[in-house]
């Protein structure tokens, strides 16, 4: 009697990235955007940094850069088209690695990456830039040259541990929890891009995060 045999269908990895995100913006705790709801104030001024402990894309290592996008969103933050994006990529990263950042996050390559950048209708700028990106005791702070200053911190539980988001109907961190946070100070200097901001006890939200995707071959 022929037997048949299932093969299993070979994948390759288009990007594995791991690392921690900074994130705070104009709304204040917890931000609506979240959970799908309008921002208050019926709009948002945000940034969304990522830090890269690890990973690679296309077989390019990415591991030790950082990419911080500094966003204006006019409405609810899932309709799409609609976000106004600066990107601004660790001056320390070769063409190469710069590329392929730009590629993985404005959504050229697919899978979360592809569907977050849907969001986005116009990028007014992507930049080299100095990137100071750290958590320290759970502390978060992100310096990207003179022009983004911030400092966030958890909320906690009576046991100290960080509160936490799941299960969200937006995410910036597909498939990761997300940590409540409160940022101290947060504040934008971009006239050029119509970006100028400063708040103070406004939302943010911290995590350790993985996104991977593959693509069959």
């Amino acid at each position: 009697m022929a037997m048949t045999k299932e093969k299993a269908e070979a994948t390759s990895v288009v990007y594995d990235l791991q690392g921690t995100l900074l994130e705070a913006c104009s709304c204040g705790v917890l931000c609506p955007c979240w959970v799908g709801e309008d921002p208050d104030g019926g709009a948002c001024d945000a940034f969304i940094a990522y830090h890269f402990d690890g990973g690679t894309i296309r077989g390019i290592d990415i591991g030790g850069l950082s990419l911080v996008n500094v966003v204006k969103i006019p409405g609810n933050v899932l309709t799409p088209g609609s976000w106004k994006i600066v990107m601004f990529v660790d001056q320390r990263a070769t063409d190469e690695q710069l590329q392929a950042l730009t590629d993985a996050y404005s959504g050229k390559l697919g899978g979360p990456l592809a569907d977050l950048a849907g969001l986005v209708g116009e990028v007014l700028d992507v930049r080299r830039a100095p990137i100071e990106h750290e958590i320290t005791g759970g502390v978060g702070t992100l310096r990207v040259g003179d022009f983004v200053s911030a400092e966030m911190k958890p909320f906690a539980n009576a046991d100290g541990t960080a509160t936490t988001l799941r299960d969200s109907l937006f995410s910036t961190v597909p498939g990761s929890p997300a940590y409540v946070s409160k940022a101290s100070r947060n504040t934008v200097n971009l006239p050029q891009y119509g970006m100028v901001w400063s708040f103070e006890g406004r939302n943010a939200i911290q995590s350790d995060y993985r996104i991977t995707f593959s693509e069959s071959r």
